[in-house]
C-alpha cells in the first residue's frame, strides 16, 4: 500500500513541477505495477490538478502554469489511463456527463483544453468535440451520450453567438432545462450568459468546475 500511494505522490508532485515528461513515466510505471487505473487518476493525476487550481485560486500561480499542468495531465489521461480503464472495462464514479467544445468558427483551444482536463480530474465524464463546432455537432452529441452539460467556449467576441444558437437549438428540441449550458472564454461574462439564457458561466477554469458541480447538483 505504502508503495501505491508514494507512487500517487509522485503523479502528482510532477504535475505540480509542470513536468510532462516525469508525469508520463510516472503514470506508465504506476499503471505497469498494477495499480488501478481510476486511482491513478482521481488520487494521483486529479489531486495534482486540484492543487495546481487551488494554487492558482490564491494567485501563487499564473494562468501559464494552468495551462502547462493541465496539456500534461490531458496527455497522460488520454494515452496511458483512459485506455486502461477501458481495457479493464471500468468506469468512474462519475459526477456527470460534460459535452465541451469551441463554438463554430472560432479556433481557440487552449482555455478548452484547460477546462476539460480540469472536469476530467474532478469526476466528470467529458466528451471533448475540439474547436470550430457546429451547433449541430454539440446537440447530437449532447443527446447521444445523454449529457448533463453542454460547455461552449468562445474566444472571439465575432463567435459568441453561436454559445446562443445552443441555447436555442436546446430550446427547440425540448431538452433546455434537461441538458444545462456552460459558457465561458475570454469576451464572455456573466450578463452575456443572463442574456443568452445559459445556465451558468465560469470565468476560468476553477470556476467552471465549481459552475459545473452546482449544475449537477453537487456542493462545492
Amino acid at each position: 500500500m505504502g508503495v501505491y500511494l508514494s507512487s500517487l505522490g509522485r503523479i502528482a508532485e510532477a504535475i505540480l513541477e509542470f513536468d510532462e515528461e516525469k508525469l508520463l513515466k510516472e503514470v506508465k510505471e504506476a499503471l505497469d505495477s498494477g495499480l488501478d487505473p481510476v486511482k491513478v487518476l482521481e488520487e494521483g493525476v486529479a489531486a495534482g490538478l486540484r492543487k495546481v487550481g487551488e494554487l492558482f485560486e490564491k494567485g501563487e500561480l499564473f494562468l501559464m502554469h494552468v495551462v502547462v499542468a493541465a496539456e500534461a495531465a490531458k496527455k497522460a489521461i488520454e494515452e496511458l489511463i483512459e485506455p486502461k480503464i477501458m481495457e479493464k472495462g471500468e468506469k468512474r464514479k462519475g459526477l456527470g456527463k460534460v459535452v465541451i467544445g469551441t463554438v463554430a468558427g472560432d479556433i481557440h483551444d487552449i482555455g478548452k483544453n484547460i477546462v476539460a482536463a480540469m472536469l476530467t480530474a474532478a469526476g466528470f465524464e467529458v466528451y471533448d468535440l475540439g474547436k470550430d463546432v457546429p451547433v449541430e455537432k454539440f446537440i447530437e452529441k449532447a443527446r447521444e451520450v445523454q449529457a448533463d452539460i453542454i460547455a461552449a467556449s468562445a474566444l472571439l467576441s465575432t463567435s459568441m453567438p453561436v454559445q446562443r444558437e445552443i441555447v436555442k437549438a436546446l430550446e427547440e428540441a425540448s431538452l433546455k432545462g434537461r441538458i444545462k449550458v456552460m459558457v465561458g472564454g475570454a469576451p464572455v461574462t456573466e450578463e452575456w450568459a443572463r442574456e443568452i439564457g445559459a445556465d451558468g458561466y465560469g470565468a476560468d477554469a476553477v470556476e467552471a468546475v465549481e459552475v459545473a458541480k452546482k449544475l449537477v447538483g453537487v456542493e462545492c
